[in-house]
């Protein structure tokens, strides 16, 4: 007879198949047209005012508990939502409703984001302050077509719409709704282990934390959280993981849905362009956009011979598609290279074996001058490169010298001010420019994970970095790692650290991200915790999320203006 055990473990077998198969039907442009007639079809079958509102739940299958929303009103006005659900706070947004509303929008963010610097994104409370620079009058509009997020999950959702004209006189409506059955088993509301005060919880309802890799052995998503930690979102990825979110100046965000799969996502939630890499690239860990509005994309060459892997920088042009290679640091770094020992593995592909993994990147940013700053997880090193899809030339290295020694590379090291400890495999590195610094001097922050040890250096004894942790386990209770931020003066070839505070400790993964002045996220990955932190490390808030399987690789907040909200 067959034991129940194996009866169930067949069941969800092909539970997930068939899972996998759907998400794998909604990765194309068949689907996304036809969902998109169908949408136009049932909408357009009636004349939709504000007293016949016409509403789909998920109707691209891309964010599974969003709801379109389209009616007209006689005179502009704009929309604000409130979503409520017994048991659970009310959540509320103003709506994006109109394209043109979204590009004024997003201009101001993307102002914003070109005065601050800040290379990851515009902190969604430096969103929240461009927005408001943002008159009501710019906003509104007669047609009204936007999405609401936050349905709470098989339960009775009401809707309540406040439709504001231009003149000041509003009116509601009320949406009942009940939720749909999420497609995966995370949790609806995430435990707050530190519940934010008052004004944390101010700065914090600015914007969504975006979950990125809670990796799965079944099907994977990206989620959205608010402040309260209720779950606001479910976007299912094909495989792997999604990196970060960016904004393109033509109203789409893009993210990565495995590793050879980019996607642009309307404010709908539709796949406008859906780009395969092809058989000789697969992405990892990140990927920024550049000046032009292409993909600059961390990526694995698998056609090397020498079974190489994550060292190699390609550029995916988002209108066509095409990829091209722009950097193979195995021909920046030939003798450091040859220096290592020729094992690893290639974690964006399980199947992979007997792989060379000597750098190991992590993080790309772009800088304004046409450089790239990376971190290389193996060698412990930030790495600046010069023109980066030019004629790429190292530019310095941050990190403990003697790792390179005996390379020509060793001489390019920045000078250390001060009394601290290098970096030990950190992550989320991040550049940030600000005014009142003098020219060549910016700030870099990051999650330094604070462990040494890399797979291609057996022998390199990473203790002469002051303070390091060898500790392979994130329990290990004598280990934390660190939020750490430097100066960085190129005129004077420098390095300062000017903030540091220790958080719990994970040997891998993980991210950083200053949130407003004060307020600092932190995600670390291997204990499934965030934090946010005040400057001098207090914690403000904290929550836990139920791995899926060893980690969440990224945690950032993100104010969707311009694109969700307004």
């Amino acid at each position: 007879m067959v034991s129940n055990d194996n009866v169930s473990a067949a069941i969800r077998e092909r539970r997930v198949e068939r899972l996998n198969a759907q998400i794998e039907s909604v990765y194309t442009d068949d689907y996304q047209k036809m969902m998109d007639d169908e949408l136009v079809s049932e909408r357009d079958a009636q004349k939709r005012t504000v007293d016949n509102i016409y509403t789909k739940v998920n109707p691209y299958g891309t964010n599974t508990t969003s709801m379109y929303v389209y009616f007209t009103t006689d005179n502009t006005a704009t929309v604000s939502y409130t979503v409520s659900a017994d048991g659970y706070p009310d959540y509320t947004a103003t709506a994006i409703t109109s394209d043109e509303a979204a590009r004024t929008v997003r201009s101001a963010v993307n102002y914003a984001e070109s005065t601050t610097g800040d290379t990851i994104s515009t902190s969604a409370s430096e969103e929240s302050q461009a927005a408001s620079d943002v008159t009501t009058g710019e906003l509104a509009s007669t047609t009204h077509e936007f999405l609401v997020l936050g349905l709470i999950p098989q339960v009775k959702n009401t809707i309540t719409l406040t439709i504001t004209s231009t003149d000041g006189s509003s009116t509601t409506r009320t949406i009942t709704q009940n939720g749909p059955k999420l497609l995966g088993s995370e949790e609806v509301r995430l435990e707050q282990t530190v519940s934010p005060d008052d004004d944390t919880t101010t700065a914090l309802d600015n914007g969504l934390y975006a979950i990125l890799g809670n990796d799965s052995d079944e099907q994977d998503f990206m989620y959205y959280y608010d402040a309260n930690g209720v779950l606001r979102g479910e976007v299912p990825v094909l495989y792997y993981r999604s990196h970060r979110l960016l904004f393109d100046d033509d109203g789409l965000m893009w993210f990565s849905a495995s590793t050879r799969t980019f996607v642009g996502m309307n404010r709908l939630g539709k796949l406008v362009k859906i780009i395969d890499l092809g058989g000789r690239f697969i992405l990892h860990h990140d990927y920024a956009l550049d000046s032009d509005g292409n993909i600059v994309s961390l990526a694995t060459d698998l056609e090397r011979e020498d079974h190489a892997v994550q060292d190699q920088v390609i550029k995916v042009d988002t209108s066509t598609g095409e990829v091209s290679l722009l950097v193979d640091f195995g021909d920046l770094f030939p003798e450091y290279k040859a220096s290592t020992t020729h094992s690893g593995i290639d974690e964006s592909d399980p199947t992979a074996s007997n792989r060379w993994d000597w750098i190991h990147f992590n993080t790309i940013q772009l800088m304004d001058d046409g450089s790239a700053l990376l971190s290389a997880r193996e060698t412990s090193t930030i790495v600046k490169v010069n023109d980066i899809e030019g004629t790429p030339t190292l530019d310095y290295l941050i990190g403990e010298t003697s790792v390179w020694s005996g390379t020509p590379e060793a001489d390019s090291f920045l000078t250390k001010v001060g009394d601290f400890g290098d970096t030990g495999g950190q992550h989320s590195i991040t550049v940030q420019y600000d005014s009142s610094l003098e020219d060549g001097q910016y700030y870099v922050y990051m999650f330094d994970n604070n462990f040494g040890y890399a797979m291609t250096r057996p022998d390199y004894d990473w203790t002469v970095i002051d303070g390091i942790s060898t500790a392979q386990s994130s329990k290990d209770e004598d280990s934390s790692s660190q939020f750490r931020k430097y100066l960085v003066d190129e005129q004077a070839s420098t390095y300062t650290e000017v903030q540091s505070f220790d958080v719990p400790y994970s040997p891998y993964v993980s991210s950083a991200e200053e949130i407003t002045d004060d307020l600092n996220l932190v995600g670390t990955g291997m204990q499934g915790v965030f934090g946010v932190y005040d400057d001098s490390g207090n914690l403000k808030a904290q929550y836990r999320m139920a791995l899926s399987t060893s980690y969440i690789y990224r945690v950032y907040q993100y104010g969707f203006r311009g694109f969700y909200f307004a």
